[in-house]
């Protein structure tokens, strides 16, 4: 990986979303709970959900994760409250096929993922850019 490419990948956008998660930390008394870890790079994320109606009521991350993975946790941590599981899901799905063919960036309210769209050409990073999503899904399955 040449430096250019890892500048492109590193971007201060990425770097800006990386440093600024939204709902750091643990809950009292979440109805769910999940942790995730990319075995490829070690990274690691646990989600706290309060389910109320269907819909995420409270929140909270705790990531341990490359700038990648933090910037898409940061994204997360801006959206998550009020989403139903099926918006969460396709959110994380829009991002996956953004990451992995030439599908467009996730739409509103997740259109802050197009930030990660250099790392389509990282496959390596693709696990840990998915995974605070897929901690949240299991903590929103966990609290059914």
């Amino acid at each position: 990986m040449s430096d250019s490419d890892l500048m492109q990948l590193y971007s201060r956008r990425i770097l800006a979303l990386a440093s600024d998660i939204p709902h750091l930390g643990q809950l009292d008394s979440p109805t769910g709970s999940a942790h995730r870890r990319s075995p490829q790079c070690g990274s690691s994320v646990t989600a706290h959900v309060v389910m109320q109606d269907g819909r995420i009521a409270d929140f909270a991350q705790e990531v341990r994760a490359c700038a990648l993975g933090q910037a898409s946790a940061g994204v997360l941590g801006r959206t998550a409250l009020g989403r139903s599981r099926a918006e969460i899901a396709q959110g994380r799905d829009d991002l996956q096929a953004m990451l992995k063919s030439a599908a467009p960036a996730p739409g509103a309210p997740f259109q802050e993922l197009e930030t990660l769209l250099p790392a389509r050409d990282f496959p390596n990073r693709h696990a840990s850019i998915l995974l605070a999503w897929e901690a949240l899904l299991g903590a929103i399955d966990a609290s059914a």
